[in-house]
């Protein structure tokens, strides 16, 4: 199959992020009434005002609830508004065709095909029901925001992660840079907790960092 990229278009105005669910999904029009005690109850409510994010009903957020790895890819590739627009296809991609374990009428197959075309690594025998954990979805979610804003790479003083040693080889780069980004921070005592599974809150206050931090670079927000 042969295809090629364009370059990224001007992005011009806030994104949509949809967080997919088992199960039906209502917009928030209410104040959620379960993040009151929640770490980074401002940012969802930002989001939620903003329209990017919505509960699982009108008044819930579940922010306690694990993010599975179908649901975090479908988190990143909506909310940076990842399409094919850009890229030129003999016939359209299956997701089958790149990944062993995703099924092409599954709900979450798009969202695998546009973050793989559009440059997000994502192992082809990823598991999309296994519940995601912090180190990937950094991962991915910083690769997200470096290929759609275009971000040079850049030098940094690595910071000192206390469990650096339980962090995946292969993620320490994002993950230094995420730091550098202020997208995610170390605990008080520098660790980073790199396997630890996500929940819809981290995933939500990680989101709100990374388009913080993409505006403040390039002045724009993706949309495909």
């Amino acid at each position: 199959m042969n295809f090629k990229k364009s370059a990224f278009a001007a992005i011009t105005s806030v994104s949509l992020l949809t967080f997919s669910l088992a199960g039906p999904i209502f917009a928030a029009d209410s104040s959620f009434k379960d993040i009151d005690s929640v770490t980074g109850k401002d940012k969802i409510i930002s989001l939620k005002d903003q329209g990017l994010i919505k509960g699982i009903s009108d008044t819930q957020f579940l922010p306690g609830a694990k993010v599975t790895t179908a649901q975090g890819i479908q988190f990143i590739s909506g909310g940076l508004q990842l399409s094919l627009a850009a890229i030129d296809f003999n016939k359209a991609p299956l997701a089958s065709s790149t990944f062993t374990k995703v099924k092409d009428n599954a709900w979450y197959a798009e969202a695998f095909i546009n973050a793989h075309y559009n440059g997000i690594e994502i192992p082809a025998d990823i598991d999309p029901a296994k519940p995601m954990t912090k180190e990937l979805f950094t991962n991915l979610l910083i690769q997200g925001i470096e290929k759609v804003g275009n971000l040079p790479m850049i030098n940094i003083v690595p910071a000192d992660i206390s469990d650096a040693d339980a962090l995946n080889p292969s993620f320490q780069g994002s993950i230094q840079r995420s730091l550098k980004y202020k997208i995610n921070t170390l605990d008080a005592n520098g660790k980073f907790h790199p396997k630890s599974e996500i929940t819809r809150a981290e995933a939500a206050v990680m989101l709100y960092n990374a388009l913080d931090y993409l505006k403040s670079k390039t002045d724009i927000v993706p949309q495909s």
